[in-house]
């Protein structure tokens, strides 16, 4: 469904077993920044009504997922770490060029979001499946059907604003790109490399 071109190595959850409190603070922050990234979109690109109006409920709904991991990490009698670079991220908006139309532009960052939202949902299906803690599980099993739901709106907004055929071309050597990375940074105690 979510269309990876490389998945997960399934071992990735034995750095998260023995990292949570790790990831627990990655996630946090990704749940931040994805809350930042629906606002940017809404400050960039306020004549788009029916993304603003999405991008308002997904600021809500990230910052309560931020909310919920950061209760998770208070319950295990942690204090949220500071904030680390993400290096999936920064390489992946490495990949479309600069410039070009306000309306390339969008089509770009609404590829970007699909993605990052596509590989949270394909990593929070293995922490699902796989991580001995069943309650933490349980939570990332929640969380995985929301990323589901947040991937399939950027997709389609970007479809909606772009060009389909360009756009479907874009996401298939997006994809191809984001595989090549995951070779490189797919071993680390965070969410996305």
């Amino acid at each position: 469904m979510l269309g990876l071109k490389l998945p997960t190595d399934p071992r990735w959850v034995n750095i998260v077993e023995k990292n949570i409190d790790e990831i627990l603070t990655d996630h946090a922050y990704c749940e931040q920044k994805a809350a930042a990234t629906a606002i940017s979109l809404i400050v960039g690109f306020p004549e788009y009504t029916d993304l603003v109006q999405e991008m308002v409920a997904l600021t809500r709904e990230e910052m309560g997922h931020f909310k919920m991991v950061h209760d998770r990490i208070i319950a295990r009698g942690k204090v949220l770490g500071r904030d680390r670079k993400d290096e999936y991220v920064l390489a992946l908006i490495k990949f479309f060029p600069k410039g070009g139309s306000r309306t390339t532009q969008l089509v770009h960052r609404l590829l970007y979001a699909a993605l990052i939202e596509a590989r949270s949902c394909e990593r929070f299906r293995l922490l699902s499946e796989q991580l001995k803690d069943k309650e933490l599980a349980e939570f990332y099993h929640k969380l995985m059907v929301s990323e589901a739901g947040h991937y399939t709106m950027f997709l389609k907004f970007a479809r909606q604003y772009g060009e389909r055929e360009e756009v479907d071309q874009k996401w298939q050597d997006l994809l191809t790109y984001e595989a090549e990375l995951m070779n490189n940074l797919g071993n680390k105690e965070s969410i996305h490399g």
